[in-house]
């Protein structure tokens, strides 16, 4: 994020503070449909019955003397663990990135909470094995706590920063009244403050600590949604210039699927003071991916998020690849960093920043050839493989090549989107040994595999019955009928034509003739097959429609 978007999302959210804010005060209960279960300033502070529980913020800030731009993340968990034989309350995470350079600074600690307060947002943390850290309301003359103001000191052996927050925007409830179901089995509580002014200081390595200037997001999230030993996601937190702000999440079942339902797809927005909307009827497409430096994990780092219902479409984009946050107490690993964001709202170009924390990661595909099978190919069957990893983030293209001497391999097709295809056999003969290699890869062929029917098996694939003499067809390419003279009468045949994944499309009984008439009119421009089958007689013509 370069200088000129700081400075608009500063006099941004600066507009915004500026406007009437009636809901900046306590107690305030937002009006919602359903009625809202979120209060403030009680569901800032912890709340005893649920068992998982955080206090998240991220943003951007800008050195005043420097120029230097930074993003950071900032989470509290409260979630009972023991490291090394020692009762904590939880963990606190700090990350840190240059934007320019995309150096990380990450920290993980466990700690105990000192105060933990049940009324309001009062935080302070002992951190294990040294260190104190504070999040809480900041305090008038009075001592009495500001509405909607706050105050973080935190720090690490890397850096240091003191903020101060200030909300601009009334709360974004999500579920519409702050509770929904999430996954499989569980459920939680959630709201954001979208938009708070950042002022305060910040050093690196040691250095004396800068005035900074920036832009922060705030959530809060607690229930029995645990994302240690629950079901993965990728979520986003995006802040537009157009003043729309949003979270979203696709939450993926144990076998990596994303069905198609509000437990598993949510996105909350912010569009302006009188008006914010949760649905579920979105898509994001995965357009990259990356594979950590230690060929470990394998994350998304660039969407596509659309939605029909709201005239959205959008781009948003990792900043940098190498933000991955390490618990090693817990096994636990996942990213969390920046992203920038343009695409259009309703028609109108928009742009902005943002988060991604993502938890789900890929594998490189794993698959099988299924058929041929058993040592033999026959052209009048699909060549057909299967997916053994499958997974709904990850949708794969294929490439399909053949050999007959298993070393040097010819094309016969390039970017399937299914897993199956008919061929005919253009090139070997009859009796020929052969190989199909297919070779499976993501859009971005960051994840990517290939596999060879038969590797390393005295088996022998053999085209069987396959002689192209024995049927004329013309004209190829067709516009209507196409005619197929045949050398002699084929009874209790039938003549199929089927798509190139293998899709039969239409089916016709032959008379007693040698010239056989189909009609190809109902299909549309491109490449189709027929299949020509009887009791002693099989063949596959490729035609095409024009």
């Amino acid at each position: 994020m370069n200088s000129k978007i700081t400075l608009f999302f500063l006099l941004s959210i600066c507009s915004f503070s500026m406007s009437a804010q009636v809901w900046k005060t306590y107690p305030y209960t937002p009006t919602t449909t359903p009625s809202s279960q979120i209060s403030f300033s009680t569901d800032e502070g912890r709340h005893t019955l649920e068992p998982v529980e955080w206090w998240y913020t991220s943003g951007h800030f800008t050195g005043t003397t420097s120029g230097k731009e930074y993003s950071y993340m900032l989470t509290y968990f409260y979630y009972p663990v023991s490291v090394l034989t020692l009762n904590f309350d939880g963990f606190r995470i700090l990350n840190v990135t240059d934007e320019a350079t995309g150096e990380f600074y990450q920290d993980t600690q466990p700690l105990t909470y000192s105060t933990l307060s049940t009324t309001g947002l009062d935080i302070g943390a002992s951190l294990f094995p040294s260190g104190s850290e504070y999040w809480r309301n900041t305090l008038d003359n009075n001592s009495n706590p500001i509405p909607f103001q706050y105050e973080l000191s935190a720090s690490s052996s890397s850096v240091s920063l003191n903020f101060e927050l200030n909300t601009t925007k009334r709360p974004l409830i999500l579920g519409d009244d702050g509770y929904f179901e999430q996954g499989l089995a569980n459920y939680t509580y959630y709201y954001s403050q979208t938009a708070n002014t950042l002022t305060g200081s910040f050093s690196l390595n040691g250095a004396t600590p800068e005035t900074v200037l920036g832009t922060a997001w705030i959530d809060r999230q607690y229930g029995n949604f645990n994302p240690f030993t629950g079901e993965k996601y990728e979520w986003f937190s995006l802040q537009l210039d157009n003043g729309t702000d949003l979270n979203l999440w696709n939450i993926f079942t144990a076998d990596r699927t994303i069905p198609n339902d509000a437990k598993y797809k949510i996105m909350s927005a912010y569009v302006d003071d009188s008006n914010q909307y949760t649905i579920s009827d979105f898509e994001i497409e995965r357009l990259e991916y990356f594979v950590t430096p230690d060929n470990q994990k394998r994350y998304s780092k660039k969407w596509r998020l659309t939605s029909t219902s709201k005239n959205i479409d959008l781009t948003i984009t990792a900043n940098h690849t190498d933000s991955e946050v390490n618990i090693t107490q817990l096994s636990f690993r996942f990213f969390e960093g920046s992203v920038s964001v343009s695409g259009t709202i309703n028609g109108t170009t928009v742009s902005g920043v943002g988060f991604a924390e993502l938890l789900h990661d890929y594998e490189n595909p794993d698959v099988s050839i299924t058929s041929p099978s058993g040592g033999v190919y026959n052209t009048s069957n699909p060549i057909t493989w299967t997916v053994n990893n499958p997974d709904d983030g990850r949708p794969l293209l294929y490439d399909l090549e053949y050999s007959t001497d298993n070393s040097n391999y010819t094309s016969i097709a390039t970017g399937l989107t299914n897993p199956s295809y008919i061929w005919d056999g253009s090139g070997i003969t009859n009796g020929e040994s052969v190989w199909f290699k297919v070779t499976s890869y993501s859009v971005d062929n960051t994840l990517k595999s290939e596999v060879i029917s038969s590797s390393s098996s005295s088996a022998t694939l053999s085209a069987v019955n396959f002689d192209k003499n024995d049927v004329m067809v013309y004209p190829n390419p067709v516009e209507n009928d196409m005619i197929l003279n045949f050398q002699s009468i084929l009874t209790g045949s039938t003549i199929k034509i089927m798509d190139i994944n293998g899709r039969v499309l239409s089916t016709k009984k032959t008379d007693n003739s040698l010239v056989q008439k189909i009609n190809t009119q109902f299909l549309s421009q491109g490449l189709y097959f027929l299949q020509v089958n009887s009791d002693n007689f099989h063949q596959v013509i490729k035609f095409v429609k024009k």
